[in-house]
């Protein structure tokens, strides 16, 4: 059925490598033997010169042949004993054999490309990575009967990437979690225990006096104390805290279930963990102390970021104090009271939308050339129960701050797609928060209500701040798209506040920039924010983008922005928002 041959591996090993034997080439190649040889010769040289093995595994009687160099995957012989299927899979790491044969089988069924990489077991009992790449020949009657394939070692590759997700994750000095690895960590159990009403903690830990350790011996010996700071604080936490290093001389450790005497507790046994011995360095013994500010949550602290800040602030407290203590963060009468009044303010914003008391104010934006209103911006109004109005800033950030600002743009596109399904010759533009780029669910009642509705979708312009758009780019681009898709605009709100790049803008696929009124104000006479809008509109112009210069006030800013060629102009020298538009009677 076959020959072998052998060949001299540069080890000394010799290896058996299967050929096809001459009846089957005679049966590919139409009986051109020698051809064929020259072909499977060709074919052994460039498997050689890549490290790659061939193979070819009958389907119809489960035999296997392999060609190529195969010591650096099996060793120098156990390729002998791999002669079908089941010997292949018993070489497979357990872990991977699913992941393999499941690949397989979509291949063999489905047509789907067969490309995986896995683990193999060679003779020595090493695991060596592969990726594994062929194609099945199939009958005459679609019948798969034979699979053809590569081979080839990716051990390196792997063992590149794992470096390179370690180095994501963790701090090459310690083997902590690194700073964006410990937020994370410290969200999923803010997450859990607000979820579940169960109190946690957070610690920031700073070494005392490092730099002048470093000064004296230098970073060696710094490191050194570092990582030996770091041991001693790990030993002293439960296995389920964990602990990360925030950069220089500062370590975070969250505790994911723990009230306030907990706190205290894990922060008085590393305090002693590392006032009860020195630490050993290449230098010598080094005695070190450390200063702990701590925070529970949720309580008070809304967020993970709102902990870290709250806990790095006691730390300095701890270190003001006389260093080598732990403080626990308390808010300042002033902070109280500012808490205090954002929580009433949080249960009043509720009580308005539950009462439908959240209302727009209209504000017109006109076309600069015929000075005539082309759409309005929808703006946040809250009504008290006197009948009183409340501005949007003094609420809104509280709702941010809050989280409830889902609520309200939930509450304000329902306005907006009301407003345009009654008045069908009105414009709006509606404003979204930075969260909202995120919400599926706000997304899907956009589609929901105007998918059939060709007309509402063009007279809707959706509004996301620059700043938002740069939170996280590639989210803020797909929601641009989907929104557009459906045949909304977009507006690029506030342009200049957040330094987007112009290669941003044009990614973003925005139909509309926005001018902060930062660089509106005084345009006429001040000469840096006149560059800076004829800059943007001239760019914005070869880039087929509508430009809208916001807070316009005086006839002389109109003037210039209509001379520089600004397309919409809005601000209060037009109309100030109103909660009762002329187009509703």
């Amino acid at each position: 059925m076959s020959s072998n041959t052998t060949t001299q591996h540069p080890g000394g090993s010799v290896i058996r490598t299967d050929v096809f034997s001459d009846a089957r080439v005679r049966r590919h190649n139409g009986g051109d033997r020698p051809q064929a040889v020259r072909d499977v010769n060709l074919l052994r040289a460039a498997l050689a010169s890549s490290g790659d093995i061939g193979y070819v595994w009958d389907l119809v009687d489960d035999s296997i042949q392999w060609i190529g160099d195969t010591f650096p995957v099996f060793g120098p012989t156990r390729s002998d004993s791999i002669r079908d299927g089941e010997a292949f899979n018993e070489c497979i790491n357990v872990e991977d054999l699913s992941k393999r044969l499941q690949s397989l089988s979509r291949h063999l069924q489905a047509g789907e490309a067969f490309d995986c990489e896995y683990r193999l077991r060679r003779e020595d009992g090493e695991f060596v990575w592969v990726h594994d790449k062929g194609r099945a020949d199939l009958d005459e009657h679609g019948i798969p009967v034979r699979l053809a394939g590569i081979l080839r070692p990716i051990n390196r590759r792997k063992q590149q990437e794992t470096l390179l997700e370690r180095r994501a994750s963790y701090d090459d000095l310690t083997g902590h979690l690194n700073k964006t690895r410990l937020h994370e960590a410290l969200q999923n159990a803010f997450s859990y225990n607000k979820r579940y009403n169960v109190p946690g903690g957070y610690l920031a830990i700073g070494i005392d006096k490092l730099s002048m350790v470093n000064e004296a011996y230098g970073h060696k010996i710094a490191d050194a104390l570092i990582v030996g700071v770091g041991h001693r604080i790990e030993r002293a936490l439960r296995v389920t805290d964990q602990i990360g290093r925030l950069g220089g001389d500062r370590f975070g450790v969250v505790l994911g279930q723990c009230d306030e005497a907990g706190m205290v507790t894990t922060s008085e046994k590393i305090l002693e963990a590392l006032r009860a011995s020195p630490i050993e360095t290449p230098n010598g013994n080094i005695h070190v102390t450390v200063s702990i500010g701590g925070t529970v949550f949720p309580g008070l602290i809304q967020t993970a970021q709102e902990a870290m800040t709250a806990a790095e602030s006691a730390m300095q407290a701890a270190k003001t104090k006389g260093r080598n203590c732990f403080v626990s963060y308390e808010l300042s009468e002033e902070q109280r009271r500012v808490r205090r009044e954002n929580l009433d303010m949080g249960e009043r914003i509720m009580q308005a939308l539950e009462d439908d008391r959240i209302i727009f104010a209209y504000q017109p934006v006109v076309d600069s050339l015929s000075k005539e209103v082309s759409y309005y911006e929808t703006l946040l109004r809250m009504k008290d129960p006197s009948g009183d109005i409340v501005s949007a800033g003094a609420f809104v950030p509280v709702a941010e701050k809050l989280g409830i600002m889902r609520f309200l743009d939930h509450r304000a596109l329902e306005m907006a797609l009301d407003d345009l399904g009654r008045y069908p010759d009105v414009i709006l533009a509606l404003n979204i928060s930075s969260l909202t780029v995120t919400d599926q669910s706000w997304l899907r009642t956009l589609v929901s209500r105007i998918t059939s509705k060709p007309s509402m979708a063009e007279r809707l312009i959706v509004e996301i701040t620059e700043t938002a758009a740069l939170e996280d780019f590639e989210v803020s681009a797909r929601f641009v798209s989907a929104v557009r898709a459906l045949g909304c605009k977009v507006a690029l709100d506030d342009f200049g506040s957040g330094y987007t790049s112009f290669r941003h803008m044009k990614a973003l696929t925005v139909d509309v920039v926005k001018i902060d009124g930062a660089f509106v104000k005084d345009v006429h006479t001040n000469m840096d924010n006149q560059l800076f809008v004829r800059t943007l509109l001239g760019l914005a112009d070869g880039f087929g983008l509508k430009t809208v210069a916001e807070c316009v006030e005086t006839e002389d800013e109109v003037r210039v922005l209509c001379d520089e060629g600004a397309n919409f102009l809005q601000g209060w020298f037009f109309g100030r928002p109103d909660v009762d538009p002329p187009w509703r009677t």
